[in-house]
Order: C-alpha cells, then structure tokens, then sequence
C-alpha cells in the first residue's frame, strides 16, 4: 500500500503524529526550563515557608524541618536593613532607570537618522560594555574610583577639586554609572529593531509635509516605539532590585557598602554568612513579589495614560 492509501486508510493517526510533532519539538526546551526554572522557584518558595530546627549543641541530636507560616517572612520585614536597601534601590532605580533609558534612546535615533555614518560600527561599539561581566565591568571602573590608582581623582585634586567616588553619599551613584555604561547599549538596540520596523513611507510623507527631524522623532517615532521603550524599562526594574555584582564588587575598596546594601546582597549574605536559607528564600520571594509589583504598576500607569 502506497503512502497516500495509507493516509486516507488511518486519517486519524496522521493527525494524531501532526498533534504531537509540536509537543515532541518543544520537549527539551520545555524540560529545561521546568528543571532550570520553574522548580527551582516553587523550592524557594516552599523553603520560605519552613522552619529547621536543630537539637544539640551543634546540631549533631539531628534537623528537623517544620511549616512555619510567615514566619521567615516576618522576620525578613522585620530586619531594618533588609527594608533599608529596597529604599536605597527604589531610589537607584527612580533615578537611573530613566537617564538609561534616555540616552539609549537618544543614541538609537542618532544611529538611525539618515545622515549617521556608519551606523554598523557604532552600534557594535555601544553594545561592547554589555558583553563585559558585570564583575569585570566594575573592576575595570573600580581603578577610576580608588584615590592613587584613578587618574580623575588625580587631575580633580590637581585643580583643587576633592572627588570621593566611594562614600556614603556617592557610591550609589558610582554603581548607576556602572550600570549606566553597561546596560544603555543592550537597551539601545531593542530600540533600533523597533525603529527599523517603521515603514519608510512614514518618513517620506512626513519630510513632504515639511516636517524637521525633530518633529519626525516627536510625533513619529517615539509613539511608534513605546512598546520598545516599555520593554527595557520594566526589564531595567527588574534588573535594578537583581543588582548583585557591581556592590559586592566594590564592596571591598568602599567601606560605606555593607553586605546588606541591595536585596539580592542581602539575602546572599543571610543564606551563606548567617546560615538562614529559610529566611533568606523568603526575602528572595519578596524582591520579587516587590519587581513584579513595581513592574505591574508601571505597566498600568503607562496603558492609562496611552488611553
């Protein structure tokens, strides 16, 4: 029997097979990201509800585990510093986030604008620092901010000018330039892709119009571009409570850093300097319950006012 007689023999199975090609093709992707992802956040959360009790002096009568409610919970609200460093990261996020996402734009509309020169070769430049490591990017800024080493202290002391990069009151700012410097490329280029998929067209009735460069980006581009420019702020709020190498980093030449200084910090240092795995996946679960509700927010406050 022939290929066809036997598909119009077993109609049934050929569509059986063509329903589970899908599913066959997706199966790797979809066990990894259920082993990679998805259990790895449903073992945080069930360790943010549990509560391990050792006997003995050293634990050595044995460990028990017990539900513990909200307890951990309590606990990580309860600890001042833990809440001090969602402040400090609201405030870094307040004002870091909208100055990446201005100059991302702004290098976006140069680079495409029909006079750029070379339009390949500075997209690929801006776009290096993403691809520093996050820990490398800050050692590398670390010698323009330790006294002796950074050849700007040095030149600012020169006109009489006392430049401290590292203390309590210029750190968190030293950390946003970091961020600033590694992150407006990536951001930049999702707005280029949606700038390429505005259609000519716009452009040239736009120009017959009479209408400025200026005026195109205006009314033109940027309304065409909101969904980029929504993208990579919720992405860079929820990178701004992540913030983890750059403070720990320079955690070792600025003493106004401690280990509490952002939430990621602050839970690294509860699991593995206090031993609390408990209490730090519940402040895990919180920065971010606190990302998605910031990044909620933002969203409907957007959509309201595009209404």
């Amino acid at each position: 029997m022939t290929a066809p007689a036997r598909d119009r023999a077993h109609p049934g199975g050929r569509r059986t097979g063509e329903q589970r090609a899908p599913w066959i093709l997706l199966a790797p992707f979809l066990l990894i990201f259920l082993f990679t992802f998805i259990l790895p956040i449903l073992a945080a959360v069930g360790a943010s509800f549990m509560q391990v009790t050792r006997s003995g002096l050293f634990g050595e009568a044995g460990v028990t585990q017990q539900f513990a409610w909200f307890h951990n919970y309590a606990l990580a609200l309860g600890d001042g510093s833990f809440i001090a460093s969602i402040g400090r990261m609201f405030l870094f996020g307040i004002v870091q986030v909208p100055i990446m996402i201005v100059a991302a734009t702004i290098l976006a509309f140069l680079l495409e604008s029909a006079s750029a020169r070379w339009p390949s070769l500075f997209r690929a430049a801006y776009f290096m620092p993403y691809g520093v490591p996050g820990v490398i990017a800050t050692i590398l800024w670390t010698f323009l901010y330790v006294p002796g080493l950074s050849p700007i202290i040095d030149v600012a002391a020169w006109m009489g000018i006392d430049i401290d990069f590292l203390g309590p009151g210029t750190v968190l700012w030293s950390i946003a330039n970091i961020v600033t410097w590694s992150y407006t490329g990536y951001n930049m280029l999702i707005i280029v892709a949606q700038l390429k998929s505005i259609p000519g067209e716009l452009y040239e009735a736009a120009r017959v119009d009479g209408a400025s460069p200026f005026r195109i980006a205006r009314s033109i581009q940027v309304p065409l571009i909101a969904p980029a420019l929504m993208l990579t702020t919720v992405f860079s709020i929820i990178g701004t409570l992540q913030l983890f190498a750059e403070p720990q980093v320079l955690q070792t030449v600025s003493p106004a850093i401690d280990s509490q200084y952002t939430p990621n910090l602050s839970a690294y240092t509860t699991a593995f300097a206090y031993n609390d795995y408990n209490v730090a996946a519940a402040q895990a679960v919180l920065i971010a319950l606190v990302a998605f509700i910031l990044s909620f927010a933002f969203l409907r406050l957007t959509n309201r006012k595009g209404q």
